[in-house]
């Protein structure tokens, strides 16, 4: 804590003077993030790649909930950056994301013996998240909101939130429950928040969706992804008649079917069972194993978690301004698709490559 304030510091005369954060895509600035972001590999890894030009490292979290941690980082214009650790080899952290059933958007979650997480990351009852990811945001936030609010007491009113992998699914969950925390006015409405997740899979449902890109749409929240990368098209998504809008033609089909003579209605009856009961049962499924099977396995790795009632979908989007790195045929020679190398497109380098590309 004494380097935090230390450092904070001796930049407050130039930060308070500092440059606010402009939305849009920034291609320099998501280079800089994807430089901070590397800084969470092995050796080996962090020394492959580019060091980070424009911040410097201020904090490193300890290790919380799922194997998750954070990095502050901060430059001497105004600004700070909240980096959020991907996914790593330990099973502890592979676990957060097999813990893939659904919870609405807006509820609490008992964390531990003590400790229960009030969150809104939306406010229709028809959003829904990832729950293993929102374990690993509440577990976060915790750590990070003291740090926010050093910031800011020394002038610091502009922040930069990335996460590659399992950072950027965090990275979506983190920056809708800043911006409610915002909204209560339990963190300063003056913070300007910008979001860049890197190869982040799908964190949520269409109405997740719908009211974090309502909420970043003037340029404030990005997903960057590979379009050869794996990840960002996980969670597998199930949908089914259930996932529409409460006004849609499927509701009354059931009835609407009993009304028609005995012939006709044993013939659509059929057809209708045989279109949306798989779909059903595929999303029963899921939820019994990446939701009730999964909680088993996280109960012992978080004393007095307690599992939460589930929503019942498993319809996961792909959510947010989306940045495409399209790769080519150059691109596919530098880096081929492989059967035993199955995260060769999803590493910061490609990412970097691709980038550089942009116009």
């Amino acid at each position: 804590m004494n380097r935090i304030i230390y450092f904070l510091l001796i930049l407050l005369p130039v930060r308070l003077l500092g440059q606010p954060l402009k939305p849009g895509f920034d291609k320099a600035e998501y280079i800089e993030l994807l430089k901070v972001s590397a800084q969470f590999g092995d050796s080996t890894y962090v020394r492959a790649f580019p060091t980070p030009e424009r911040f410097t490292f201020v904090y490193r979290s300890p290790i919380v909930g799922l194997d998750n941690r954070w990095d502050l980082w901060a430059n001497n214009q105004g600004v700070a950056v909240l980096s959020i650790r991907g996914t790593t080899a330990n099973s502890v952290s592979w676990l957060a994301n097999f813990y893939a059933a659904m919870v609405p958007a807006k509820g609490e979650l008992q964390i531990s013996d003590t400790e229960k997480f009030n969150y809104e990351l939306a406010s229709s009852p028809l959003a829904a998240v990832h729950v293993g990811w929102l374990v690993s945001t509440a577990f976060l936030t915790k750590d990070m909101l003291p740090k926010i609010d050093s910031c800011y007491r020394t002038g610091t009113k502009n922040i930069l939130i990335v996460g590659h992998s399992q950072g950027g699914a965090i990275a979506f969950l983190l920056t809708a429950h800043l911006r409610h925390l915002q909204k209560q006015s339990r963190l300063p409405a003056d913070i300007q928040f910008k979001t860049y997740c890197s190869a982040g899979p799908k964190p949520g449902n269409l109405h997740f969706a719908y009211e974090y890109e309502a909420a970043t749409q003037a340029g404030w929240a990005y997903n960057v992804v590979n379009s050869a990368d794996w990840v960002p098209e996980v969670p597998l998504t199930v949908q089914t008649v259930n996932d529409f809008n409460p006004t849609n033609p499927f509701v009354g089909a059931p009835a609407m079917i009993k009304k028609q003579k005995f012939l006709k209605r044993v013939a659509l009856k059929y057809v209708y069972n045989s279109l949306s009961k798989p779909a059903l049962k595929a999303q029963k499924n899921y939820q019994k194993y990446l939701g009730k099977l999964a909680s088993s396995t996280v109960k012992k790795n978080l004393n007095g978690y307690v599992a939460p009632d589930y929503y019942k979908s498993n319809n996961y989007v792909r959510t947010g301004n989306t940045i495409v790195l399209l790769a080519d045929s150059a691109y596919f020679a530098k880096y081929p698709d492989s059967k035993d190398q199955v995260f060769i497109h999803h590493f910061h380098l490609p990412y970097l490559y691709l980038t550089e590309k942009l116009p």
